[in-house]
């Protein structure tokens, strides 16, 4: 039997411990704000967890993570429109020969590569769990059919390590796999000789426990190429400390991201389901003493007089029979007349508390606000303030989610062949990625308005001066104004395509027919390069 290294259980029990604190709160934040969400307890798969419908009254909570989700969904990283764009640093390089073109082919391809693969599937639940829990991860492999392959994960069933930076760089998790699918995962050769031993009918029927730690290798030599020397080292092995299959990565493949960290030595992080816990139990309460006030108004408790004969029958039209002349039999213990418009009116105001936290009136701002008597204008700018509260949160979903994810799924299309070979004026040179999402173009337009104003005050300036409108670079202005507006590069031309020839004026005179023949070769060359 092959034992495990008694260094990687170590630190295994280590990334343990630190979550272990983290897990109570987990546990409560998924119980009122994402029910179906969270491995806790050593569940065991497809085993259902009762949801709490008696503690769960009022769904606008969870309502209002689904907003959430859609809105960073459309706004972030949409599958229907392009969220990124990719150029050469510095920007100069884009004009050698080639470097538009394969820019383009390299940005069409991871964009066909995501679509076909279930990044987009993982993305969704991605941002549940980052807003209810303010962690979620998950991992990029490579696929040899689509490309990349994620492997999502839900909070509790993973722990996190992190560098001397705050930066990610430690993955351990727990799961279950039955005998059949260790020897399918693993091969025969690598699980123990009891298991594959076991009866056909056993082999699916018992769950054992695998865990997979990946950390920094400390043997890295970017030299050699085998796993032993690879950055990252990847073990997966049994609860008895039987190894199943040591690896490595080039690069850390767990996508994980903070929605904010409060201490840069926190691993986790703390997101609108913490803030907003206490609003939600709140909330739950309010709506049982709205309906035991309710039950109360309509089914009373009441007195039953010592001389009713048999049982009480409370239905409508029933009839009880007494002996006696005084009062009823059946009277109301108490009058109870709730004041339900006040109670209502408290529950919404705790309502759209919960709904501010988790940004929900800032996605369905537009929809939600009555905006009669503005201009497109004055709506746009109202909506793009309202988008510049999502900038730190922006900010660090682009360093922890958008930017590992393009790397590692631009490394792993490499590494199989997938991406077409860049021209030699321009290999080696470093890529830049810009995001257009919605959300950051609507927070990059919003410094448009100074630009526009800054060009305004110059020209008012060159009313009194007219000359000093040469000291204004227009094409600067152009290109800035463009890109906070989320214009494809590919749309301007190159400096030398932007320059007229030495010894050629500027404005010949052109016959029809080469006209319509150069507004053909036109189109042809802009549908070719777009």
């Amino acid at each position: 039997m092959k034992k495990l290294h008694t260094d990687y259980k170590r630190q295994y029990d280590a990334l343990k411990n630190e979550q272990s604190s983290w897990l109570p709160v987990w546990k409560e934040l998924g119980a009122y704000l994402a029910p179906t969400r969270g491995f806790f307890d050593g569940q065991l798969p497809n085993q259902g967890r009762r949801i709490d419908h008696k503690m769960l009254l009022d769904s606008a909570p969870c309502l209002s993570v689904e907003v959430l989700c859609a809105g960073m969904m459309s706004g972030l990283t949409s599958p229907s429109r392009s969220w990124f764009d990719l150029s050469l640093a510095p920007e100069e390089m884009m004009d050698l020969p080639g470097a538009r073109e394969w820019i383009f082919d390299v940005k069409k391809r991871l964009e066909e590569v995501f679509a076909k693969s279930n990044v987009y599937g993982v993305l969704h639940g991605f941002y549940e769990e980052i807003a209810v829990f303010g962690t979620a991860a998950f991992l990029v492999e490579e696929d040899k059919d689509k490309g990349i392959y994620c492997r999502p994960f839900t909070i509790g069933e993973y722990c996190l390590g992190t560098d001397e930076k705050g930066r990610t760089n430690r993955f351990g998790r727990e799961f279950f796999l039955t005998a059949e699918q260790l020897i399918e995962k693993f091969g025969a050769e690598n699980v123990p000789a009891q298991i594959c031993a076991l009866p056909a009918e056993q082999q699916s029927a018992k769950y054992y426990k695998v865990f997979h730690l990946i950390t920094p290798n400390t043997h890295h030599s970017p030299l050699l190429r085998d796993h032993h020397h690879m950055a990252f080292t990847s073990v997966y092995f049994l609860e008895d400390g039987h190894i199943l299959r040591r690896g490595g990565y080039k690069e850390f493949p767990v996508i994980a991201a903070r929605w904010e960290v409060k201490n840069a030595s926190d691993v986790y992080g703390k997101g609108p389901g913490w803030k907003c816990l206490g609003d939600v139990k709140m909330l739950q309460k309010m709506q049982k003493t709205k309906l035991v006030a309710l039950d109360k108004s309509t089914n009373p408790p009441v007195m039953v007089s010592a001389n009713v004969q048999g049982e009480v029958n409370l239905l409508p039209g029933g009839v009880t029979r007494y002996n006696g002349t005084g009062d009823g039999a059946v009277r109301p213990a108490y009058q109870v007349q709730p004041d339900l418009n006040s109670l209502d009116a408290a529950i919404e105001s705790v309502r759209a508390t919960i709904r501010s936290q988790f940004f929900a009136d800032v996605f369905l701002a537009l929809s939600a606000q009555n905006y009669t008597g503005m201009t497109a204008t004055e709506v746009a700018e109202r909506h793009q303030e309202k988008m510049l509260v999502l900038g730190p949160v922006l900010e660090r979903l682009k360093n922890e989610l958008l930017d590992p994810l393009i790397d590692r799924a631009f490394n792993l299309l490499v590494r199989q062949g997938l991406l077409p070979t860049p021209p030699q004026s321009i290999q080696g040179m470093p890529i830049k990625v810009e995001y257009v999402s919605m959300i950051a173009q609507a927070q990059k337009a919003a410094g448009l308005s100074s630009l526009v104003q800054g060009l305004n005050y110059a020209a008012s300036v060159a009313a009194a001066q007219p000359e000093i409108l040469k000291r204004v670079d227009y094409e600067c202005a152009l290109e800035e104004g463009l890109k906070a507006l989320g214009v494809a590069p590919a749309l301007l031309k190159s400096a030398q395509e932007n320059t007229t020839p030495a010894g050629e004026p500027e404005n010949q005179p052109v016959s029809p027919q080469a006209a319509d023949e150069n507004k053909m070769t036109s189109a042809s060359s802009q549908f070719a390069e777009n």
